[in-house]
């Protein structure tokens, strides 16, 4: 685990990264353009401000003295239906400036559909696959698609309806998929006193939240007990557990070190690295996040 890996995404159909530059990136999201902050683009922009000008929304943050949030140019949909392969959702500017779901994300959701379908090409059972802060359901759809028995948490009932109606749009309606809203340390612990066990988890803690009944969440101090839990509830013969953080400023390393009783438990391999999508106007590579992956 001392090499830092990239973790690309490529871009596809419904999305692109077209530039980025003096802290802001502008993206292709479907047929609309957003501007959104990118603090770490310390650089200047490749593309003309034309180009830019010509976005159908952007964030403003308060750091420039004023209301923080979107400004638009042109109207656009309230929901518009983005797709990848067979999985389609529903997409819109957030008030946290997210279009509710991340991009760059894809490299897992490539990964997951490719491990799960293999794994069960050669078991005799089904792989149970568990989300926990699952947000809008996009990477349990993939799992789903890949034939896995799909069990998804978040807080946030509003982003569990959301992963509902994904569900229903990439027509696995008829596929195993449990969406529940639950504090995700709690919902472990639960699980781990019925006996139920996961083969893959991905897991994509914020910095800070609340569950549904007031229960504090702060990365910092409950990461620990979170990866602990984890390891309780895996199978006998798991398959991977993928931990992606945007909420760390420290290095990709500090997410594999909190994996490591994975590999001396079962074997196989940790791989850290940061999430990085290609910027078509110049070809660099765009780091979002960071990410650490075990797999058998």
């Amino acid at each position: 685990m001392q090499n830092i890996k990239i973790f690309k995404t490529e871009k596809w159909e419904d999305y692109e990264l077209l530039d980025t530059g003096e802290g802001e990136k502008l993206e292709r999201f479907g047929k609309y353009t957003f501007v959104r902050p990118y603090e770490d683009a310390f650089w200047k922009k490749t593309l003309e401000k034309k180009v830019w000008d010509k976005a159908n929304g952007e964030f403003l943050t308060s750091k420039l003295g004023g209301k923080s949030g979107w400004k638009f140019k042109n109207k656009i949909e309230d929901n518009f239906i983005l797709s990848l392969e067979n999985i389609s959702w529903i997409s819109k500017p957030t008030s946290f400036r997210h279009l509710q779901f991340f991009p760059e994300q894809r490299v897992h959701w490539d990964f997951i559909f490719e491990k799960i379908q293999s794994a069960n090409a050669l078991r005799p059972q089904k792989i149970k696959f568990l989300n926990l802060f699952g947000y809008t359901g996009v990477a349990s759809l993939f799992a789903l698609s890949a034939g896995a028995d799909v069990t998804h948490i978040d807080a946030s009932k509003g982003s569990i309806d959301l992963s509902k109606e994904n569900q229903k749009l990439s027509k696995l309606e008829d596929k195993p998929m449990r969406v529940i809203v639950d504090d995700v340390i709690k919902f472990l612990e639960r699980e781990i006193k019925r006996g139920n066990h996961y083969d893959a988890i991905i897991m994509d803690p914020p910095k800070f939240g609340r569950g549904p009944k007031g229960e504090t969440w702060k990365i910092e101090e409950d990461l620990p007990r979170l990866v602990s839990l984890v390891e309780r509830i895996l199978s006998p013969d798991p398959l991977f557990v993928i931990l992606t953080s945007y909420a760390i400023e420290s290095s990709s390393l500090s997410l594999g070190y909190s994996l490591s009783n994975l590999k001396t438990k079962y074997g196989g391999d940790i791989e850290v690295g940061e999430m990085c999508i290609e910027e078509s106007s110049s070809g660099k590579l765009i780091s979002l996040a960071h990410t650490a992956v075990w797999q058998k």
